[in-house]
């Protein structure tokens, strides 16, 4: 049966990535994360009086490391924890690194914001993000001043925004604790917020599939030249014949989501009071009835483009956060 299972899990790829999947951690923990939850307009006028909920996150210690270790948040996406974390989680313990997997969504009581993505506003999981970012501060294992986070489509907004000073003043805490470095993976760009581009002196690295139907690469290649000229450290790498979520290792090459919720064709602004409008005309922004979101898209997985963003993934937090 254990060669079987094995065999299967080749055939899906996830054997054949490095030796990330065969390091097991150290030591897992469970760890009580207490945030709010709040929705996108009252995030961006600076709400800090949410409903209360108390998330749940899985820290995974290395093995091959002693004392304190540097460590790297994991924000799942619309379709909540599933391999392509826990893909991560294994890479970065493989290299030294602790890996946190953050569940925004199990104590909300959301299974998968896929055809609902009103459920939970994807800036309302920044809040959950900076959370983390202090709990993990204070564990004894972990080097405060080495917290990165990566975050995939809906946990990529969180995981790259969260290094606006705006955000941050607002969310970060009294603390004062602030990540080292931001990973977005195929994040959705499209929401131009007012002070985007004033960016704690942090590293920003974007990864994206161009045949991405579910989220546009387009407009972030906008934002970061907006970026890049605003004197940021920043860089989008992308990757042909990718398609969404292409670093999940267990999803075929490509399968088809017939009732996903995509912005894709939308190109928003932050407006007066926090309200987000179409840029175009100036409407209001209703993921459930403006005329630029689609419905259906698809996922896949490329496993020449998961080595590639793997090897880049570990150059980058290995030379930011281990240096």
């Amino acid at each position: 049966m254990r060669i079987l299972w094995a065999g299967l899990l080749a055939a899906c790829g996830y054997l054949a990535l490095g030796s990330a999947s065969a390091q097991w951690p150290a030591r897992i923990e469970i760890l009580p994360v207490s945030s709010q939850t709040v929705s996108g307009d009252g995030f961006l006028r600076g709400d800090t009086h949410g409903s209360e909920v108390v998330l749940g996150g899985e820290l995974r210690l290395p093995s091959k490391a002693v004392g304190k270790v540097p460590a790297v948040i994991l924000i799942h996406g619309s379709g909540g924890i599933g391999a392509g974390p826990d893909f991560w989680a294994r890479t970065l313990n493989d290299a030294g690194i602790a890996a946190f997997i953050l569940d925004s969504f199990s104590a909300r009581g959301i299974v998968s914001t896929v055809e609902d993505q009103g459920q939970l506003n994807s800036l309302s999981m920044t809040v959950d993000a900076y959370r983390a970012l202090d709990v993990l501060a204070k564990h004894p294992r972990i080097r405060a001043d080495r917290i990165a986070v990566m975050g995939f489509s809906k946990g990529a907004v969180s995981a790259v925004y969260s290094a606006m000073d705006r955000f941050r003043v607002a969310y970060g805490g009294t603390a004062g604790n602030r990540f080292a470095a931001h990973i977005g993976f195929y994040t959705p760009c499209n929401v131009a917020y007012e002070g985007d581009t004033k960016i704690a002196p942090v590293p920003i690295r974007l990864f994206h599939g161009i045949s991405d139907d579910y989220v546009n690469v387009v407009p972030c290649r906008a934002y970061v030249a907006r970026l890049k000229q605003a004197g940021v450290d920043v860089s989008l790498t992308e990757y042909p014949n990718s398609q969404h979520g292409f670093d999940s290792p267990t999803s075929p090459v490509l399968y088809a989501v017939p009732r996903a919720q995509s912005t894709r064709n939308c190109t928003l602004r932050e407006a007066t009071n926090g309200q987000v409008v179409d840029a175009s005309t100036g409407q209001p922004f209703d993921i459930k009835s403006s005329p630029c979101v689609a419905i259906g898209a698809h996922v896949g997985h490329n496993a020449d483009a998961t080595e590639q963003a793997r090897v880049a993934v570990l150059a980058f937090v290995n030379e930011v956060l281990t240096r």
